[in-house]
Order: structure tokens, then sequence, then C-alpha cells
């Protein structure tokens, strides 16, 4: 009924499950060895035709110093840090809350708003483009770092809405109707209760809001297209490619590396509550 294990397979099986993984491995690293080179080049040696698995001829730290001395590139990247943990704290807070009344309790329209909360995520952002871009403006925080925090919150708060409700509601009931027994207030509950139990998944989500939001290029051109002290910076890389007669490639690259570093980073420091929190109820018993 199930598939047998890789260790009790035979040796052959064994050696082609090996050679596939190093085969996927190798085929999903090759984009990344392909920008780490083209890095290290000149501008020069990229636009002759020195793409690919090609060495650099010479090594050269000219694309790297120039993103790290870009004063925009680097204000956009600071900016970034701005936006996204504050985003990443509403959102996770929020959704902690609500999922804990929508999963705990039960009140005249818990389905509508629970349904309202999962249909803002198949709302395609294009959609979204001008209704935010006209509130934005009419309040006055448009081309500030304060219109991608007020969006950004408010639309991830709804996936997380979706995904913290389900975890909080495998905690056992019999759990908290004994806490309130004891004459424990709700928010005391929440509080010594509920979030020890949901960390892992609050970790696991906050990987997945940070990595979403650091990525954004679409809503950082709509919020704040003139100013680096709004925008992010996927945005801000591509400010700081053109040339006067070529697109400088190895800046791109170089600045594509550093844009790249804080999610992966994270998710390293996370990876054990990450995948605990991914995989919290997965197995039974």
């Amino acid at each position: 009924m199930f598939p047998t294990p890789i260790e009790k397979s035979g040796k052959k099986s064994i050696l082609i499950y090996y050679f596939s993984v190093f085969c996927i491995l190798l085929l999903w690293l090759l984009p990344l060895l392909v920008i780490s080179l083209a890095a290290f080049k000149t501008a020069n040696q990229l636009n002759a035709g020195g793409r690919g698995l090609v060495l650099p001829q010479p090594y050269t730290l000219d694309g790297l110093l120039t993103v790290l001395t870009n004063k925009d590139f680097m204000t956009s990247v600071m900016n970034s840090f701005l936006v996204v943990i504050p985003v990443t704290i509403i959102s996770i807070s929020l959704a902690t809350m609500a999922g804990y009344a929508l999963s705990k309790f039960r009140f005249k329209g818990m389905i509508i708003i629970f349904a309202i909360f999962i249909g803002g995520n198949f709302v395609p952002p294009q959609v979204l483009m001008i209704p935010v871009l006209r509130l934005t403006q009419d309040i006055g925080i448009w081309n500030t770092r304060y219109a991608l925090i007020l969006f950004h919150a408010a639309f991830q708060t709804g996936f997380c809405v979706f995904f913290m409700r389900n975890f909080i509601a495998q905690i056992p009931t019999e759990l908290l109707e004994a806490a309130r027994v004891e004459g424990a207030g709700e928010f005391q509950i929440f509080r010594i209760i509920v979030l020890p139990l949901v960390r892992p998944a609050m970790a696991a989500l906050s990987v997945l809001i940070f990595s979403f939001v650091w990525n954004d290029f679409f809503w950082s051109l709509i919020l704040s297209p003139m100013s680096p002290d709004g925008m992010l910076a996927p945005a801000g890389l591509a400010n700081i490619i053109k040339g006067r007669f070529y697109n400088a490639y190895n800046v791109l690259a170089a600045g594509s590396i550093i844009v790249s570093l804080p999610p992966v980073i994270l998710f390293f420091l996370l990876q054990k509550q990450f995948i605990s929190g991914l995989t919290l109820g997965a197995t039974k018993g």
C-alpha cells in the first residue's frame, strides 16, 4: 500500500535515486552558479559573450563594489527591512489572535468572516492596483514606506489567518477548558497556553511572509515609484543596472545576490522551527 523506503530498496533503486537527486539539485543550482560567476566578471566580458559557466577573466569585485557604494540601492535595502519587519509582526500578531477566535469560539458570522479572509487571497493584484493607489493618495501616504506597510500588512493577514486558524484548531479544547475552570482569562489563556504551542507555526509563517514581502516588485513600483525611501530592494536594483551604452549585468548579478541573502539567512536561522511548523499535525499518534 505504501512505497518501500529508499533505505530498504535494492542497490539499483538506491543508485537511481541518488543519481536523480544529484541531477535535480544540479539543475536547480545551475542558475545560481551562473549568477555567482557573473557577479565576479567585468561588464565588458559579459557583453562580449562571456556568459554562462565561463570563468571570470579576470576576477573582479567591481560589480559588488558598485552595488555596495550605490546610495539609492542601499537605501532601498534598508527600507526593505523597515517595511518587511513591521509587516511580518503586524500580520502574524493579528492572524494569531484572529485564528484563535475563529477556531475556538462559535459566534454569528464566523464562517462569513473566515471566508472573507480566504477570499482575499484569490483577488488578482492587478485588480487592486487602481483602488489601492487612489486610497494611498487620498490618505496622503503614497510614495512612502507607510503605503507598503499598510497594504502588505492588510493583504498578508488573510493568508496568515487561514494558516494560523488551522494550527490553533489542533490544540485540544479540553486544555483550554481546564484553564478556564482554574480561573484563567481568555487573554491569559492565549498568552500562556496558545502562543507557546503555535510557536513553530509562527516561525514558519514568519519565513514565508518575510520572503513574500521582501521579494515584492510590483507594489513597490505602484506605491513608491519615485522615492528610494519607499521602494523595496528588488525595485531599487533596477535603478543601478543601466550603463550609458550597455547594461551592467555584473552589477545586476551582484545586487541580486545581496537581495537574495536576507530571506535565505532567515530560513537557516529558523530552519528547525520552519520544518516543525509545516509538519505539525502531519502525523497522528
